[in-house]
């Protein structure tokens, strides 16, 4: 029989499997893991500005997030630089100045490992609220952006003679990505985030026959990914979010032996 805290793992982990399955059907299909790891990365420095100006971490993550996918976006724009030039020096920096404003922080003691590698077991009511609440939000929004942005994953050029407001759905596109990566942060860190966009999504890849069909296995792999990951930690006693991601990578290596539909 499974503790209390266990069971609001539990649940709090298959509300973020059921909005980063879809969601990471498009990272993989746009190639966009790098992206998500700069996200991720950066909000560590949304952690570091939250305490730093007494509000939530959660808040503060969203919103340097956000702000991130903004700044990248517009720099992608300029052609200055490659854009895995851009996403390189975003991430690192983000990440070493996040680093640096919590040593400056001595009074203050902060668990750096539960956000580095995820504090699950550490949900309460109110956070698996807040994680049902964005997963409807940006479930929401991604439909709203589902054609159009598939039709961007076909071909760009081809969608924008068809009148498809490219940037814009590109750009709203990034800002829901940074909504997850801030409700996901609390379930398997930031280090490992990425992680649970593009293996479940990637697993059953090659057993789907359609985009709306993938989106749906990809959330199912997810459940089933965090539902594995939390059995083995309470049994092996191994730390919850890098369990889930275990359990995702056997998955993702279970299914490639199954043969691919036609």
């Amino acid at each position: 029989m499974f503790a209390d805290f266990m069971v609001h793992a539990l649940i709090a982990g298959i509300g973020v499997a059921l909005v980063a399955g879809p969601i990471g059907t498009f990272v993989v299909w746009r190639r966009m893991a790098y992206f998500g790891d700069t996200l991720a990365h950066s909000a560590l420095l949304g952690v570091a500005l939250g305490f730093l100006l007494g509000v939530d971490p959660q808040l503060a993550v969203m919103l340097v997030c956000l702000l991130v996918a903004l700044l990248l976006f517009f720099l992608q724009r300029q052609q200055r630089l490659p854009s895995d030039t851009l996403l390189g020096i975003l991430s690192h920096s983000a990440l070493s100045l996040g680093l640096v404003c919590i040593a400056f922080m001595e009074e203050l003691r902060i668990d750096l490992l539960a956000y580095l590698f995820g504090d699950i077991l550490a949900v309460g009511g109110r956070d698996i609220l807040m994680i049902y609440l964005s997963a409807c939000v940006a479930l929401g929004l991604l439909l709203l952006i589902w054609r159009p942005l598939l039709a961007i994953c076909l071909h760009e050029d081809l969608a924008r003679v068809e009148g498809v407001r490219v940037d814009l759905v590109q750009l709203s596109f990034s800002c829901l990505l940074a909504l997850v990566v801030a409700i996901m942060m609390k379930v398997v860190g930031l280090l490992l985030i990425t992680s649970l966009f593009i293996l479940p999504a990637a697993a059953v890849r090659r057993l789907s026959r359609s985009p709306e069909q993938m989106a749906l296995f990809a959330a199912l792999a997810g459940v089933v990914s965090v539902s594995g990951g939390l059995y083995g930690s309470w049994h092996l006693d191994t730390p919850a979010g890098p369990s889930i991601v275990v359990a995702a990578a056997l998955l993702f290596a279970l299914l490639q032996l199954v043969p691919a539909r036609q």
